[in-house]
């Protein structure tokens, strides 16, 4: 099992990337956008069917639209420790089961969950996609709970944490800098949960939590592989759609004021090697706020910060050498606003603060003038060929449209990124800059070495 942090930006840049997936010119498709099947059943669980008959394989993806953003107050972790739960048995499948039956018959299964989503996947020979699908329908309504098999997962949750979040110097800054970032939205929360409330979680409310949200209609299913829309919906109707429907399910979150200070934070630690400053921009997604400048940031992370050619490690790292790296992220991929982030390691010999400087001169720069058209044409490329490896999954195409489709957006969306991509403009990028970089909304983080 993984859990997904939302401030770890390869998945979420991975899903930005991948939406071009099926619609590169010139270059042979895994999957035929016109093939793509999509139905909703009696009970309100949608359906989405990507035929792939290169191999006889299949990929099984059910998507739960909830995640840690949509954790009770003061339970943080709740909806990660639940997608832990779920791998406990059920009434009929024991515990273990499910798992030992997806690796007996040669497969792979994992699940994560983000602030957004919880998802559970399986890839198996296409002939084992019944053994899978009807496994996991069971355990959408059929879940055994009991307080023994969570107080021994806790301890590996609590341990998960720590390596992910406490071990190392950068990963207890991230967390400082996100929590700062949001001043009432939940995505200030770590998904896997503070470690004082991941402790307090109770088996009443990880039960609470279960009959809340895994309902059909609170779901979708994606299946991409060898296998037909027919013999999907016939599976799909014989294992999930016997499951009841539940209440209908509101999500209601926080949102933030308006923000006009800047934060700043440091954070010393004896085990920093390498000094670092990074900057969070609270910015538009794809879903969420001034949403038109979602894409040109996404190009705008590639040529501010994306590699070798861009404006940061080209000016800071290769001319200049104040810094050892520089760079910049950005996802879209958000329900609601996402973040912008730039960060600087300085070079030995530089301080903080003239790394800080330097990087703080390139965002001007590009602030107040326009991208080149060389800049933009190559940022375009890399965003289409960054999805070229990604084609030939199954897991791939089933991580695409669940991510695309569970934000709230439609397969037309994913059909026509590719001539969206193409008609962003150096004004457009210009514009996405000017909003988004505006110290009222940006949080700056300092990794120092010494006593905290």
């Amino acid at each position: 099992m993984t859990v997904v942090i939302r401030r770890c930006v390869g998945t979420a840049a991975f899903v930005a990337f991948a939406i071009a997936i099926a619609f590169i010119p010139g270059q042979a498709r895994a999957v035929d956008a016109a093939t793509v099947v999509q139905f909703t059943l009696a009970n309100g669980l949608d359906v989405v069917v990507i035929p792939d008959h290169r191999a006889a394989v299949v990929t099984h993806m059910l998507w739960y639209r909830v995640g840690g953003a949509d954790d009770p107050p003061g339970k943080s972790g709740v909806a990660h420790a639940l997608e832990h739960m779920m791998f406990k048995g059920t009434r009929r499948f024991g515990p273990g089961v499910f798992s030992a039956s997806v690796a007996r018959h040669g497969g792979s299964e994992n699940a994560f969950t983000t602030p957004d989503v919880t998802a559970y996947h399986q890839t198996v020979a296409s002939d084992r996609l019944e053994m899978v699908m009807e496994m996991e329908a069971d355990r959408m309504r059929d879940l055994v709970l009991e307080s023994a098999a969570f107080e021994s997962e806790r301890l590996v949750i609590l341990e998960e944490r720590r390596g992910r979040s406490e071990s190392t110097p950068g990963g207890i800054l991230r967390e400082q800098v996100a929590a700062a970032q949001y001043l009432n939205h939940p995505y200030r929360l770590p998904v896997i949960g503070w470690a004082h409330e991941i402790r307090a979680i109770t088996i009443d409310d990880l039960r609470k939590f279960y009959e809340t949200y895994y309902w059909p209609n609170n779901a979708l299913l994606v299946v991409a592989g060898d296998h037909t829309a027919d013999s999907v919906r016939a599976l799909a109707e014989k294992y999930y759609g016997a499951l009841p429907r539940g209440p209908e399910i509101v999500r209601s979150r926080t949102q933030e004021p308006p923000q006009v200070a800047p934060r700043r934070l440091e954070y010393h630690d004896t085990r920093v090697g390498q000094p670092s400053v990074q900057r969070s921009y609270l910015a538009p997604s794809s879903t969420a706020g001034e949403k038109e400048h979602s894409l040109p940031l996404l190009l705008l992370s590639d040529i501010l910060g994306g590699g070798g050619t861009s404006r940061l490690y080209r000016e800071l790292v290769s001319e200049k050498k104040i810094a050892t790296s520089a760079g910049a992220s950005y996802s879209g991929a958000s329900l609601d606003l996402t973040q912008f982030y730039v960060y600087v390691s300085p070079a030995q010999g530089t301080d903080l603060d003239t790394a800080e400087a330097a990087m703080d001169r390139v965002i001007a720069v590009i602030r107040e003038n326009d991208v080149t058209d060389d800049e933009l044409t190559r940022a375009k490329k890399n965003l289409l060929a960054s999805t070229i490896y990604a084609r030939d999954s199954v897991t791939g195409s089933a991580r695409l449209y669940g991510r695309v489709l569970t934000q709230g957006r439609t397969i037309t969306d994913i059909q026509e990124f590719s001539s969206r991509v193409s008609a962003v403009t150096a004004d457009d990028v210009k514009r996405a800059a000017q909003h988004v970089f505006d110290l009222r909304r940006s949080v700056t983080g300092r990794l120092l070495k010494g006593e905290s």
